[in-house]
């Protein structure tokens, strides 16, 4: 998250107050954090009492994108997964202009980010992340993931010219590797649907239920789907394990944390025997795809209120990491 386009309370108070059944706007506050969009806490009053909501105003994703992303949260909030709920307009529409942009209210979730998670957090992740799939398995709209294999073949070449040598042959080395696997009869065979794609540390929350310590936590719930897509399922997990996972250098797998969120997700849905065979590369798959993304957000920023682009390098070690299991 972050802000790219700038939001005052004066901006938005008639339109809420016009235009929805949430009460008057009484505070709103950028997020910090994030790279995509323009992020806000919106705060209102209804009937004496505070409610929480999250702003977003849509940088990049189009009008005619986004309506897959916010159908589908309102599709699993509905199914009972814990995500936040797209708020309609008095006219039941999700999806609204804010300044020339699109831009979606969303309810807030409850919790807290555990940015050093336990094998209990990752075990409450991987359970819900199984429960999430299944979940999606009817919802009707499809999209491809936008920073996939055709994203990855377009960005590369115009980052390498910033990176070394070494850099410039692990990624296109690893973009080969990568070109091959999806085209194997075992990828094409993997299990597909609605997938996060992008479910780090910091787009999960806990909520403690009052205790002092990490002991009583319990799934707050899953934010953030403006990276969301029809993908391989394992592809999900992937990405999930690759953060969540990590030992105490920062780019190699803790075994402890890694069986407990595979185990608790295979409790829900058990992975199949190509899934099995193909989680070597996949794992490769969603190093690379993050290294791409900060790689292209690194050398060729936007400008932005409270950005601040993440390194690059966590995820080359990543990599290289997950090419040596």
């Amino acid at each position: 998250m972050a802000v790219f386009t700038p939001i005052e309370l004066g901006d938005i108070s008639n339109w809420i107050s016009q235009d929805f059944n949430i009460g008057q706007a009484s505070d709103i506050r950028g997020i910090h954090g994030g790279i995509e969009n323009s992020n806000f806490f919106l705060d209102t009053t209804k009937d004496g009492k505070k409610q929480e909501y999250v702003l977003t105003i849509f940088e990049r994703l189009s009008a005619q994108q986004l309506p897959y992303y916010l159908e589908l949260m309102r599709h699993l909030a509905e199914k009972g997964i814990p995500v936040p709920k797209p708020i309609e307009n008095k006219q039941g529409e999700i999806l609204f202009s804010l300044k020339g942009k699109p831009a979606a209210i969303v309810t807030k979730l409850p919790g807290i980010s555990r940015l050093q998670p336990k094998a209990q957090h990752c075990a409450l992740v991987g359970e819900m992340l199984a429960q999430m799939h299944l979940a999606g398995k009817d919802f009707s709209k499809t999209q491809e993931n936008l920073r996939s294999l055709g994203w990855w073949q377009k960005t590369i070449p115009l980052v390498l010219p910033h990176l070394n040598s070494s850099q410039k042959d692990l990624l296109t080395h690893e973009l080969a590797s990568q070109e091959e696997f999806f085209s194997s009869g075992n990828y094409d065979a993997l299990p597909q649907g609605s997938s996060h794609c992008d479910l780090f540390r910091d787009n999960v929350l806990f909520d403690p239920k009052g205790a002092p310590d990490t002991s009583n936590d319990q799934l707050g719930g899953f934010f953030d789907f403006y990276f969301a897509g029809t993908d391989k399922w394992l592809f999900d997990l992937a990405v999930t394990v690759n953060d969540w996972c990590l030992a105490e250098n920062k780019f190699d797998l803790d075994p402890t944390r890694v069986e407990a969120l595979m185990n608790a997700y295979q409790s829900v849905r058990p992975l199949t025997k190509e899934e099995q065979a193909s989680w070597s590369l996949m794992l490769r798959a969603a190093a690379l795809r993050f290294w791409v993304s900060r790689l292209w957000d690194f050398y060729l920023p936007r400008d932005a209120q409270m950005l601040t682009p993440h390194d690059p390098t966590h995820f080359e070690r990543i990599l290289l990491s997950r090419r040596s299991l």
